[in-house]
């Protein structure tokens, strides 16, 4: 029965078998990944901080590259006040993804809870530019509405 079986199907079925495999996997890390991210959502949502932080660690640690959840994390610690660990957590997003605001305007407000004027200013600057440069001209005015109520509480 075997006899016929040549050397390239076993290949080919190897092949499949393994990608089948594979993709199985990821099917499931994805699922529980999902999982665990709508769970640190809701805990979050319920100002359940701890709990909250715990499952998006637990996302981290099976995609350490989601950057979502390094500014979710970011937040939730900053709940906390956690400021560097939060700051941290923004930086390692803005150094991975530098063209990604979002990570500059929470930065920028973890600096303004540490009373580092000249640090959320400078932050807040990069993200207006970058806003500009993106086509984002209502958000760079935002920010640039944000920056002048700084420069006169500074005055």
């Amino acid at each position: 029965m075997f006899d016929n079986f040549q050397p390239t199907y076993i290949i080919a079925i190897t092949a499949v078998v393994s990608s089948m495999a594979l993709l199985g996997y990821f099917s499931w890390k994805t699922l529980i990944t999902s999982d665990v991210f709508q769970k640190g959502i809701d805990l979050y949502q319920q100002e359940d901080y701890k709990g909250a932080e715990a499952a998006f660690r637990r996302v981290i640690s099976l995609n350490s590259t989601n950057d979502v959840v390094h500014l979710l994390l970011g937040e939730t610690l900053m709940q906390q006040g956690k400021l560097e660990e939060a700051i941290q957590q923004f930086r390692e997003v803005i150094h991975r993804a530098p063209k990604k605001v979002d990570a500059y305007l929470r930065l920028s407000n973890a600096f303004m809870r540490q009373e580092k004027k000249e640090e959320a200013i400078a932050t807040l600057e990069k993200a207006r530019d970058l806003c500009q440069a993106q086509r984002q001209p209502e958000k760079a005015e935002q920010i640039n509405r944000i920056l002048q109520k700084i420069s006169k509480n500074n005055s």
